[in-house]
């Protein structure tokens, strides 16, 4: 059970293999997809029922590219980390420092990973294709079990040392 959404806004859920993702939006846009361990009672409109098709499609291997309106809140250097996160594609990752780059604040890197670990739009703003220069996996707001299944279902090419076991 939720606590009662604002007027104009709602929420949907989506249950995968990697937990509960839950789909806030408002009357126009997705403004935040995140995990969560337990259901919920959904209130649902048009943009968070597209978002739930897209995701299960994207899930099941079938969408590489997600075709939804968004609006994440945060601030105007955050939100031009997160435009640039959109720019990766499907099964490949970068790190911090080429995002810093494409940004041109090849200095900002920490501050690329932090934005990156406030996105409030998990997957469709694609913050787990985002790793450490030497190719490590680093850290993840949903966890580093979730970001490798993520990316393993994508096909991306990663290092980790360790073996997650993804079922949660």
């Amino acid at each position: 059970m939720i606590k009662q959404l604002p007027e104009g806004h709602f929420v949907s859920q989506l249950q995968t293999d990697i937990g509960y993702l839950r789909l806030y939006a408002n009357d126009s846009a997705i403004t935040e997809i995140r995990f969560f361990e337990d259901a919920i009672d959904e209130i649902e409109n048009s943009v968070t029922r597209d978002a739930k098709a897209q995701l299960t499609a994207y899930f099941e291997k079938k969408l590489k590219t997600f075709d939804l309106p968004l609006a994440p809140k945060g601030t105007d250097f955050q939100k031009s980390v997160w435009a640039q996160l959109l720019t990766v594609p499907h099964g490949e990752v970068v790190s911090y420092l080429d995002i810093a780059n494409q940004l041109g604040k090849p200095t900002a890197c920490r501050a690329v990973g932090a934005a990156n670990g406030k996105n409030p739009i998990s997957i469709v703003i694609p913050c787990h294709r985002i790793i450490g220069s030497s190719g490590k996996l680093t850290g993840y707001a949903g966890g580093l079990p979730r970001k490798s299944f993520l990316l393993t279902l994508e096909g991306a090419d990663f290092y980790t040392e360790k073996q997650y076991n993804i079922a949660l």
